[in-house]
């Protein structure tokens, strides 16, 4: 993955006040990239899209995917090259409790973005961030292939499948006739500094150890492919790249861990815990709720052997690295130089 590509190439990100949306906006400024962004405003408080300052280092436009001729004008403005697609309702019980919406943001969101980007022939290249919970979970313990069957089973889930169609109808019917290239990416639960979204384990852990109280875990059990942001992130990087290079690259990527990184809930906090130090401590405390998947993991030999994409941190260091950041903004929460070196690790040759 050479980033100088993305030297002066006109980034739009949908999705960018989100927790992946932040980190990168922060990988294309310091790849030199002229990065517009469109989004509803930061998801949570604090959000790390303010505590690293992006908004004065990109064009950064508060809107709703949802809103057609708002977006609309952003591309108009923006005439982007590359897009990559991240804003979605991302929480698998928020879609329970709001599955119109849920669908309304993450299947219309899509279409629309693929609207404007077939209005828009100055777009080269662009990408459609997903989920491994697009496929029927049949609780095998083997990877899932993108060729298998797309069906999740919660709103969220569902949506996410629908978006995958969606993509699939626009590439088809539309973009194979024009000079663009467009793939999904399927990417696993992530963990990392700056994440603080309600109902996910490590902005758990985060608040947890902030409050010096136990972890509260609901499902230790659980087996999910968990890995270092920035791994999906270069992963996302990559395919966007090659494909502006090479169009038949185009398609549908799993993008995951190894298969030793496939850990349960409660390994993942055992593993936090220890790395915080501390004494800290979790408990089993089931709360009840509505139906998520037990096991689920992805067999990502196809992005590895089409484009050679390898993951570099395995779980424990991506663990070492969310707590360095959370040390980190501890001591001064803005403070972005943490999140500055973990990038160069990350993307160094």
């Amino acid at each position: 993955m050479n980033l100088s590509f993305y030297q002066g190439k006109r980034v739009l990100v949908t999705g960018h006040t989100g927790f992946k949306g932040a980190w990168l906006c922060k990988i294309l400024i310091q790849a030199g990239a002229q990065v517009s962004g469109y989004s509803l405003q930061p998801p949570t408080q604090p959000n790390l899209f303010s505590l690293a300052g992006l908004s004065s280092q990109i064009t950064s436009v508060t809107g709703d995917v949802r809103d057609l001729a708002h977006l609309k004008e952003v591309f108009a403005a923006a005439q982007p090259e590359i897009v990559f697609h991240l804003a979605a309702q991302p929480i698998v019980r928020e879609s329970y409790c709001a599955p119109v919406d849920t669908y309304a943001t993450n299947v219309m969101g899509t279409v629309n973005v693929m609207e404007c980007v077939r209005l828009n022939p100055c777009v080269k290249s662009v990408l459609n961030v997903t989920t491994d919970k697009v496929y029927l979970n049949r609780e095998w313990p083997w990877g899932y292939r993108e060729n298998e069957e797309l069906d999740g089973f919660d709103p969220y889930s569902n949506s996410k499948s629908c978006s995958e169609l969606v993509t699939h109808s626009y590439q088809k019917s539309f973009f194979d006739g024009m000079d663009v290239a467009v793939s999904t990416a399927r990417a696993g639960n992530v963990i990392g500094g700056g994440d603080f979204a309600p109902d996910r384990i490590i902005p758990d852990c985060v608040r947890a150890v902030m409050e010096k109280a136990p972890v509260i875990v609901r499902n230790p059990h659980s087996t999910r492919p968990y890995q270092h942001v920035l791994e999906p992130l270069s992963a996302y990087l990559l395919i966007a790249q090659r494909q502006w290079e090479q169009k038949e690259l185009q398609g549908y990527y799993n993008v995951g861990p190894d298969e030793c990184d496939c850990v349960t809930t409660g390994q993942l906090v055992d593993a936090f815990c220890k790395a915080w130090g501390g004494g800290q401590t979790w408990v089993n405390q089931f709360v009840g709720g509505p139906h998520e998947a037990g096991f689920l993991k992805l067999d990502c030999s196809l992005i590895k052997q089409k484009l050679g994409w390898l993951p570099r941190w395995h779980i424990q260091q991506a663990i070492e690295k969310t707590v360095e950041w959370t040390k980190a903004y501890a001591e001064n929460p803005t403070d972005t130089a943490v999140m500055e070196a973990q990038i160069q690790a990350c993307f160094q040759n």
